[in-house]
């Protein structure tokens, strides 16, 4: 819903009614992930994408169809079958994707949604996308924040029991499905809850403010992270020298990073190859619950690091989660090289590709795909 947000947010306050498809689940090499949505307005216009263009045709036809009878639909869309004539996805890829319809009548928790995501502030949707045939429940939903909840599926204990399943996804950022039971039922079956999480972006905390670091900012962001720079020495750590950040810090950094939230979606790039600077902030990384911690320098700056950082009472888990020397091994050179190769091992970190050229590699490019 994020990426089109603004333009469902426009047509619901004209009071036109649209129909919202979501990605709620993929197989195999799908080329949108979960949460990828489009709309299609009572005006007509179709926007966002679900497929990359393989079935938004298609959605077009069943949104129209979703604005004037009301009724949530449910949709797969697979292979291609040329000779059957069907609507498939040429990449071989399965999509289950849901519409529903969007107006001040049946969703008037959408200006509240859109100025939560505006301000940066957690917030998900929970979505019954399945329930058993005749059941009322198909299309209702729950507004979850951290401070309470809004809407309903149908009964206060399934309210209350999402809700609290909803709130460790938020917290962790991550979108997908629930199952319940009709009453909100744990081990039970019957409902499945699709939850579209909008968490503030991930953060990127580049320590070291010199040219790479400058150059890792820009990819950072091309990544979707809030970027800071951070620095004790205060004429390097300027806005000046780094534009492109969200933030300029002058500080040391095992001072400043010890006062900040950090959580498992935190990347951490020590590039400072000083002592005096990486050794402190990388024991309070390596302590920290950043889902991926990165330090620059030669491997013989990397060996003199580790022994330091036992020095001062690292443990061998601790140290394990250290990606040093940085980046994978592309053969770069410049800082913008460089920078690709640190995005490249923090995208490998995340999803757990192994890194090789894909022409040189076998097997399917994603888990579950077909060859």
């Amino acid at each position: 819903m994020r990426e089109v947000l603004p333009e469902l947010l426009e047509a619901y306050e004209r009071g036109e009614a649209s129909a919202l498809a979501t990605v709620v689940r993929t197989w195999r090499s799908a080329p949108r992930p979960a949460g990828a949505s489009m709309i299609v307005t009572q005006g007509g216009e179709a926007i966002g994408s679900v497929s990359g263009g393989c079935v938004e045709g298609a959605l077009y036809e069943l949104g129209s169809e979703v604005i004037a009878d009301g009724v949530a639909r449910f949709e797969t869309y697979g292979v291609s079958d040329d000779d059957a004539f069907t609507v498939g996805l040429m990449c071989g890829g399965i999509l289950e994707v849901f519409v529903d319809r969007v107006d001040q009548t049946t969703w008037p928790e959408i200006p509240g949604i859109a100025a939560s995501v505006a301000a940066g502030l957690p917030v998900a949707v929970a979505q019954v996308v399945s329930a058993p045939a005749g059941s009322p429940a198909l299309g209702r939903h729950l507004v979850v924040r951290a401070e309470g909840s809004e809407g309903s599926l149908g009964t206060t204990r399934l309210n209350d029991t999402v809700a609290a399943d909803v709130l460790g996804m938020l917290e962790a950022g991550t979108t997908g499905f629930l199952m319940y039971g009709p009453e909100g039922e744990r081990l039970g079956e019957g409902l499945e809850i699709f939850v579209s999480v909008f968490a503030p972006p991930a953060h990127m905390i580049i320590f070291g403010a010199i040219d790479f670091s400058a150059a890792l900012c820009r990819v950072g962001k091309l990544l979707g992270y809030r970027v800071t720079i951070c620095d004790a020495r205060e004429v390097f750590a300027t806005a000046k020298r780094f534009p492109d950040a969200d933030d300029v810090v002058v500080d040391w950094p095992h001072r400043w990073l010890a006062s900040q939230p950090v959580d498992q979606r935190t990347v951490i790039c020590v590039l400072t190859h000083d002592p005096k600077f990486d050794v402190p902030a990388l024991q309070v990384a390596l302590r920290s619950a950043a889902g991926y911690v990165g330090a620059m320098g030669s491997r013989r700056t990397h060996e003199d690091r580790l022994k330091r950082l036992v020095e001062i009472g690292m443990t061998e888990e601790e140290l394990s989660r250290l990606h040093s020397p940085i980046g994978l091994d592309l053969g770069a050179r410049t800082p913008e090289e460089t920078a690709i190769s640190i995005a490249a091992e923090i995208v490998q970190s995340r999803w757990g590709g192994s890194g090789k050229g894909l022409t040189k590699a076998s097997g399917p490019i994603h888990p579950g795909a077909p060859r």
